[in-house]
């Protein structure tokens, strides 16, 4: 059975990537925010911004999620760098 999520781009990252999100099925074995970031990265160029360096930060439903959050068919996962204000 595919595992879908809806992913969602803000900020720099949307700008580099060119999409405010996508819906995208998920092979086996990505089931967790950080393994969601390393298959996006390996689409190459531009997604290399998903690298795991990155001061990145993502969001599942909406709720502050570390690399070890698990993801599930049906979620919504949203990344974003960093914003400072003034």
């Amino acid at each position: 059975m595919t595992m879908k999520v809806k992913i969602l781009y803000f900020a720099s990252l949307r700008e580099a990537l060119g999409a405010s999100g996508e819906e995208l099925a998920l092979p086996a074995g990505v089931d967790t925010v950080g393994a969601l970031r390393a298959h996006l990265a390996a689409r190459g160029e531009a997604w290399q911004a998903m690298a795991g360096g990155r001061n990145l930060r993502a969001a599942v439903n909406q709720r502050m999620a570390g690399l070890e959050a698990a993801i599930a068919a049906g979620d919504e996962v949203a990344f974003f760098p960093p914003v400072t204000g003034g």
